[in-house]
């Protein structure tokens, strides 16, 4: 079943708790730690899951060791994000690693890209987006509570999501455009 409940003002400092360990155990491999999804927008309803995006060089078996030092756990099968209708560009766009938290950590969804690919860009645009148009972000909310309550599967929830996460994306496309947007300075 997914939950949906209020905004937390602890998220971002749980965030900031976990970032403080992974940088200091991932060193130089870690070119940005950043706080991404619905916990990273201040009053948005979300799942009681920090994401957490790390932003590598390359996705390799340096990276995974390091990770699996900290005590997370590499997540089976090949990972791609969803990728956006009519993108141009090769599919490595959307590869990334996935990794579950260690034992005893809060529930958190690791998410590891490679820094200037597609979806390493998508999140944090994503949410600097939702951050300045809090009506958009309101009505996502709304979106994602309806989607958990009437969803028989809910195995099914990022699936039938996406879509509407690709809508407020080309928004936030268009947004970047008329204001210059780029990548702020990593959260951690």
């Amino acid at each position: 079943m997914v939950e949906i409940i209020a905004y937390q003002e602890r998220w971002p400092i749980e965030f900031q708790q976990i970032a403080a360990v992974l940088h200091k155990g991932l060193e130089n491999t870690a070119l940005r730690i950043d706080h991404i999804g619905s916990t990273s927008v201040p009053g948005l309803d979300a799942k009681d899951v920090i994401d957490i995006q790390i932003s590598v060089r390359a996705l390799d078996g340096e990276f995974i060791q390091r990770m699996q030092a900290l005590g997370y756990q590499l997540a089976e099968g090949t990972w791609r994000d969803h990728c956006p209708p009519a993108f141009q560009g090769p599919a490595s766009e959307w590869e990334k690693l996935f990794f579950r938290p260690p034992t005893g950590q809060r529930r958190t969804n690791t998410h590891v890209r490679v820094l200037g690919r597609a979806n390493q860009r998508y999140p944090l645009l994503f949410r600097d987006y939702l951050r300045t148009h809090p009506a958009t972000a309101q009505a996502y909310a709304e979106l994602k509570r309806r989607l958990a309550a009437h969803l028989a599967n809910p195995d099914l929830y990022p699936e039938v999501k996406d879509p509407a996460v690709d809508l407020i994306y080309f928004a936030a496309e268009e947004w970047a455009l008329a204001t210059g947007w780029q990548m702020g300075a990593s959260d951690y």
